[in-house]
């Protein structure tokens, strides 16, 4: 496969680039418009790095001002952009958020472990988790020699059944839900969701982003004698819709909670891209505080950042070009911003076009890191690090999803999709067509078929949904 990164932009880059430049501020345009430059590995040695893995939560496409948002304003995702590389074809191993958590941590498809099969995981019992025995990224990391923590949300199994700690995090602080009432931290569940380890903990009433972000520059400043593993898995902008200050927003949430209607958490009376607004641009602060503490206590050049969304954008994200949103496998539910940043290897103010996708960084990290994966469980992930940090040209594979209500796979610039709505296969050509408007399958039977032969190949030795 040809390194498109270091050839040529693709028609998506120009588009993001292109709304980048005219409504950004010169300081942010760098990050998604004319300044960057081509991918170009930097090939060269170093210890190996501290790993700060940033997650948000439904952050949509174009919801940092870098990937083109005109409204939202995010200096920090910008300035952590301009030090790296920012991926334009960054997608998500799921439509939601436990699948993609399942296969972060695994490095494997959701579809490989029962704990992946819901959509997303919302009850407590004995199958919907990761199993304790499973290898993971913190487990193996730590096996190699890593401090392991996850800070944030979890959503990878309920208590009694499964846990961070039981996953081969050292520490955890944080929720086990998918979501949480910002200031009463009350979840869908009806119960209160704070805990530290497998221990409910008392709240101290702050906004929960505000929490995550302070624990998080804690840690960072700790002295530490290992190189760390920190997850960093932010609910924001995830529902319900509260802002910094929303505090009756919260109060009137929180009561009908308590009195029987945990459907309430969902918030679907509510909302605005005003606070909506607010959420990212309160998650961009609270991130330029983690990233500010790295580089106060020297360890910003030795420490490799990742962000992403883990699933596309909901109710008030701005996903244009693309098509779609959380839930669905067009471009809108799974194509989500992506920065990677490690001053020590790799070149500022980059860009890269080539498809990558969560479970590949659980294998790049394991080998920047020096871990192996577990043999008896094989990764789906592929490891980037040749291409990162060697000069390799970029790894050719199938990228391949499965929802309860579609399939899509991707090889280079086509992807194949089938949504349940319409029960008929689609193609389409990704680079020309971002948005899927142009259905290519009668032009191109025989690739259509030949995607859908690889998809159901791929497929076949998966769990089935019940």
């Amino acid at each position: 496969m040809t390194n498109r990164g270091t050839t040529r932009r693709g028609v998506f880059g120009a588009l993001a680039g292109a709304a980048a430049a005219t409504t950004l501020t010169s300081e942010a345009a760098f990050a998604g418009g004319s300044g960057e430059q081509p991918f170009r590995a930097q090939p060269g040695s170093s210890k190996r790095p501290n790993i700060l893995f940033i997650l948000a939560d439904d952050l949509g496409w174009g919801d940092l001002s870098s990937y083109g948002s005109p409204l939202i304003r995010t200096p920090h995702l910008d300035r952590l952009a301009r030090g790296g590389v920012r991926f334009t074809n960054g997608y998500s191993a799921g439509a939601v958020c436990s699948p993609t958590r399942v296969a972060l941590y695994t490095g494997r498809l959701p579809g490989r472990t029962p704990g992946g099969l819901p959509e997303p995981i919302g009850a407590a019992n004995a199958t919907d988790g990761i199993p304790a025995a499973h290898p993971t990224l913190p487990s193996l990391l730590k096996a190699a020699g890593y401090t392991t923590a996850l800070i944030g949300k979890w959503h990878g199994g309920f208590l009694p059944h499964f846990s961070p700690l039981r996953s081969g995090f050292d520490e955890f602080f944080g929720n086990y839900s998918g979501g949480v009432d910002y200031y009463s931290k009350y979840s869908h569940t009806g119960n209160y969701d704070l805990y530290e380890g497998e221990t409910p903990v008392e709240d101290d009433g702050r906004y929960y982003t505000d929490i995550l972000g302070d624990r998080a520059e804690a840690f960072v400043r700790r002295r530490h004698d290992r190189p760390w593993l920190l997850h960093l898995n932010f609910t924001s902008p995830h529902w319900p819709w509260e802002a910094p200050g929303d505090r009756a927003v919260s109060d009137e949430i929180t009561a009908k909670i308590k009195a029987g209607n945990t459907q309430a958490i969902f918030h679907n009376d509510g909302g605005s891209l005003t606070t909506y607004q607010k959420m990212v641009e309160n998650l961009d602060e609270r991130i330029g505080q983690v990233l500010d503490a790295l580089r106060r206590t020297g360890q910003e050049r030795d420490t490799l950042v990742i962000f992403k969304s883990d699933n596309g954008g909901e109710r008030f994200s701005y996903n244009w070009p693309l098509s779609g949103n959380k839930a669905s496998l067009s471009e809108g539910g799974i194509r989500v911003p992506t920065i990677v940043r490690w001053p020590a290897r790799i070149r500022s103010g980059q860009v890269s076009h080539e498809p990558v996708v969560t479970h590949d960084w659980t294998a790049t990290l394991l080998e920047i890191a020096g871990a192996r994966p577990h043999p008896d469980y094989p990764l789906d992930g592929t490891s980037l690090a040749g291409y990162l940090l060697r000069g390799a040209d970029a790894p050719e594979r199938d990228l391949f999803w499965r929802t309860r209500s579609g399939r899509a796979l991707r090889r280079g610039r086509y992807k194949y999709l089938r949504l349940t709505a319409t029960g008929a296969d689609a193609l389409y050509d990704i680079e020309t067509d971002p948005r899927e408007q142009a259905n290519l399958a009668a032009k191109q039977p025989a690739l259509t078929a030949e995607l859908r032969a690889r998809w159901e190949e791929i497929d076949a030795p998966l769990l089935r949904y019940s």
